[in-house]
């Protein structure tokens, strides 16, 4: 086993997870590098699907298309067209035409919702409407603890773990974790697609967030911290950094927003109350200041 690979009792958590061997998901295409010889590597592949509630099209999105009826149920649900008590009769998807249908016993009307649809920073699909920020006014998350050992043995884990990420690139993924353990990690072009896809499995599932873990690979946005908040997860985390206004929600519905989570070496801006500090990194800042040291002697010489 390489030096980096998972073990199996690490994988053995997942109940979901990227598979990168699906050849529908990359193409090898052929280039030239620096030196001008011929390479071939992996690229990932991206697809238009077109997504409809009952007769009234939504949106189209593109994405990998590795799994349609989840990422239509998420988006729906983090955009507050269904709710996760609302019942769903039907899903059909057609690969050929790239639509995917999602149907309820009544019928609902989004004329309004459309209209004061407005862009956010995650692209052209990621959109977020008045009322569901008015809805965050009146989250309460659980106070569920975090130990500083488990976030470490996660980004051990999810690093590590065969995806599209290490396979091709170009792609961002989500995990949803309980404790130190990765339940189902999501990978797609767009980071809200991933993050969709999430809510699309914990509502077919019924699954629910108040003692779970949500990390990403991307930025920590205000779309981020929303559809988190959404799914009822009280943790969110990322490798990557923040925004004013992630911060600025994030403290507002009392979510716990880590950053520049890597090795053994986090930020965190809101939420700090649920971190149990269990792990000694004194040894870690110890060699840090070595290493420091060392560095100043040699310029000095």
């Amino acid at each position: 086993m390489a030096p980096n690979a998972p073990s199996s009792d690490a994988l053995s958590s997942y109940r979901l997870r990227p598979n990168p061997d699906d050849p529908a998901l990359t193409e090898r295409v052929a280039g030239f590098d620096e030196r001008g010889e011929p390479v071939t590597l992996s690229v990932t592949v991206e697809r238009p699907l077109t997504l409809y509630l009952n007769a009234r099209e939504i949106v189209t999105m593109m994405t990998i298309l590795d799994h349609p009826a989840y990422l239509a149920l998420g988006y729906l649900l983090n955009q507050n067209m269904l709710q996760v008590d609302d019942e769903v009769t039907g899903i059909d998807y057609d690969d050929d035409l790239g639509v995917v249908v999602v149907r309820t016993p009544v019928e609902t009307d989004f004329e309004d919702k459309l209209k004061k649809r407005t862009l956010t920073s995650g692209c052209a699909q990621g959109t977020t409407f008045g009322d569901l920020m008015e809805s965050l006014a009146h989250v309460s998350l659980p106070q569920t603890e975090l130990k500083t050992s488990w976030l470490y043995a996660l980004t051990q884990s999810i690093n590590t773990t065969p995806s599209l990420y290490l396979t091709a690139g170009a792609i961002h993924g989500c995990v949803l974790c309980a404790q130190d353990k990765p339940l189902v990690y999501m990978e797609d072009v767009g980071r809200h697609n991933a993050v969709d896809k999430i809510a699309g499995w914990m509502f077919d599932q019924k699954v629910t967030g108040a003692d779970k873990i949500f990390y990403t690979t991307g930025r920590l946005t205000s779309e981020m911290v929303i559809k988190t908040v959404r799914m009822g997860i009280p943790v969110l985390v990322s490798r990557s950094g923040f925004t004013a206004w992630g911060v600025a929600l994030a403290k507002q519905c009392g979510l716990t927003l880590i950053g520049r989570a890597r090795g053994k070496r986090f930020v965190v801006l809101s939420g700090e109350n649920r971190i149990t500090y269990d792990q000694n990194l004194a040894y870690v800042v110890d060699e840090s200041m070595k290493s420091r040291r060392k560095g100043a002697e040699a310029d000095h010489d």
